[in-house]
């Protein structure tokens, strides 16, 4: 999903208006010979002069030539990236459904996927509604539980509720940025998160009954896409009507289903496969790029 480059000074000035052709980059590997790396479609660009190392630029490729990124200033929901992996996530979530309507996200917990995905989100349907998408759709599954939801006590966001708590941990800190009033009046938080639900800006879903539907102007994430087999995420993508985006996120290093691993699963099938297509997006976070806490961070690289 990104590659890092360097490009000849005279064109790396002239980046933002004209943008640089693909066949002036290059690579240095290991012995200092310039290597021409092959790039592909959507992918994101760090490009940096080949005369000083500290200039650098972010762009993605387009038709032969790597853009400048189009939303590097936008705040979605208040939030800003804070590294370059979040600047290429905001790129492609900003996109319209219509130029960028499969976008698929890897990377380990704490960098950010599930947290930007649903600020993006909130900013399109709640602060700038500009009818782009009816709603929010949100889809994790779950190994143990897909099979077996019809044998669950309640009714089907009964059933869903304990799947879908992560996501409302993401809502608290979105609706509430305050880091500091956030959990001070838990009941008006809560409040706040249940109207959105009510008022069905936000929806949850069990993989199960989203097989054999279209969605028509929806933002749909499905969060942990590695416990999804190839037919299920097949299944999903072309399911897709018109104005609809759908979000792929997860950890292929982290799969709880039986008969996947790291390279069957449907997130790394979907990933493969679409690498390429002008309608999708690809972007892999880095360890470094964990912003859930020093300690989550530390044992990123420990464990």
């Amino acid at each position: 999903g990104r590659i890092c480059v360097y490009a000849p000074e005279e064109n790396f000035k002239d980046f933002k208006k004209k943008g640089i052709p693909v066949e002036t980059i290059y690579q240095v590997d290991e012995e200092g010979k310039t290597v021409i790396p092959q790039l592909y479609e959507n992918e994101f660009v760090i490009i940096q002069s080949d005369q000083s190392t500290k200039k650098t630029q972010l762009g993605r490729v387009e038709h032969g030539v790597i853009r400048k990124l189009e939303y590097r200033k936008a705040q979605p929901y208040g939030v800003s990236p804070r590294n370059a992996g979040q600047y290429f996530l905001q790129e492609a979530l900003m996109k319209s459904a219509e130029k960028a309507p499969l976008v698929i996200v890897k990377g380990m917990a704490g960098t950010a996927k599930t947290f930007y995905s649903l600020a993006v989100g909130l900013e399109k349907v709640l602060n700038n509604p500009t009818g782009e998408y009816r709603r929010i759709l949100i889809c994790r599954p779950n190994a143990q539980f897909d099979q077996d939801i019809g044998f669950l006590p309640g009714d089907e966001q009964e059933k869903i509720s304990p799947l879908m708590r992560p996501i409302v941990d993401n809502l608290e800190q979105l609706i509430d940025s305050d880091e500091e009033e956030r959990y001070q009046d838990e009941q008006e938080l809560q409040g706040k998160i249940e109207e959105i639900f009510a008022r069905g800006l936000i929806q949850t879903e069990a993989m199960n009954f989203i097989r054999g539907r279209s969605f028509v102007k929806t933002y749909l994430i499905i969060d942990e896409a590695q416990n999804m087999t190839p037919n299920q995420v097949k299944g999903i993508i072309t399911r897709a009507g018109k104005g609809t985006k759908i979000i792929l996120l997860g950890d292929p290093n982290q799969i709880d289903r039986p008969f996947l691993d790291e390279r069957t699963n449907g997130l790394s099938y979907a990933s493969e496969y679409m690498k390429g297509s002008p309608l999708c997006y690809q972007i892999t976070m880095s360890a470094e790029e964990c912003e859930r806490s020093e300690l989550a961070m530390d044992a990123i690289h420990r464990l």
